[in-house]
């Protein structure tokens, strides 16, 4: 009797289709897109250091933000602008100091205040409340957090990877965060979310929960295309195992 084949430990599903604008093929983390997980910032997150921490409520707020660009500087520093004292605990220091900083690796990163972002309010603060000052803006403002938020902020934990191959064709990947994408220091963490089996707690799958996120990444039109197939797979229900989801083009009638 053969033995079962060993499964790969990190299986993911996958669906692609070609931009019917650009020279362009999407790849989506179907098995990511429609799992439950949902941000547990405050309610059991053990956040992204070496050790538990989850009393300091810092979630992956500890490092600061990355920014992808002068663009993204600027909107941020922008944004910090338009925040309150009761929105934004730092509020003076940022002021004082400026938002940004330069870290030992060259990279700009928002400044840390007591080894976290400067835009992250701590327990104890007696303005609006913890998390991050420009989500408590957002709200104020009926707005949407990523409107505010510096673009890694907002995305996580969707990330999007543009390759170009030597034909100029480009193939944009959209899946969940993984520790590597942190760097190094990534592998480090006790703890990081989309392993974690006490994030997967959603009532909603992640496409529908992150719409706003996940349309802005990726443009009106791959957003359309991808949420219809998964909404269309979700109301028919998933296959079993042993049959092919969706056909090749080339032999579907």
């Amino acid at each position: 009797m053969v033995g079962a084949v060993a499964q790969p430990e990190d299986l993911h599903e996958w669906v692609s289709f070609e931009d019917p604008e650009e020279d362009r093929t999407w790849l989506f983390d179907v098995t990511f897109l429609t799992s439950n997980w949902s941000c547990i910032f405050g309610r059991g997150c053990k956040g992204v250091l070496t050790e538990d921490y989850s009393e300091a409520v810092q979630g992956c707020c500890s490092y600061g933000a990355h920014f992808t660009g002068p663009d993204d500087i600027a909107h941020s520093q922008a944004m910090a602008e338009r925040l309150t004292p009761s929105q934004w605990q730092f509020h003076d220091i940022g002021h004082r100091l400026g938002v940004t900083a330069v870290n030992e690796h060259g990279d700009t990163t928002t400044r840390l205040v007591d080894d976290a972002c400067v835009f992250l309010n701590r327990p104890g603060f007696d303005g609006d409340g913890l998390g991050c000052a420009f989500h408590h803006a957002a709200v104020a403002a009926g707005q949407r957090h990523l409107d505010w938020m510096p673009e890694v902020c907002w995305q996580l934990p969707l990330r999007r990877v543009d390759e170009t191959d030597e034909l100029g064709h480009v193939t944009s990947t959209v899946r969940e965060w993984k520790r590597r994408d942190w760097g190094e220091g990534g592998h480090e963490f006790h703890w990081w979310c989309t392993e974690g089996p006490e994030a997967f707690v959603g009532h909603k799958p992640v496409f529908e929960m992150l719409a706003d996120e996940l349309r802005e990444m990726v443009g009106d039109e791959p957003y359309r295309m991808i949420t219809t197939h998964l909404e269309q797979r979700l109301r028919a229900g998933s296959p079993r195992p042993t049959e092919v989801f969706l056909p090749h083009p080339a032999v579907r009638p």
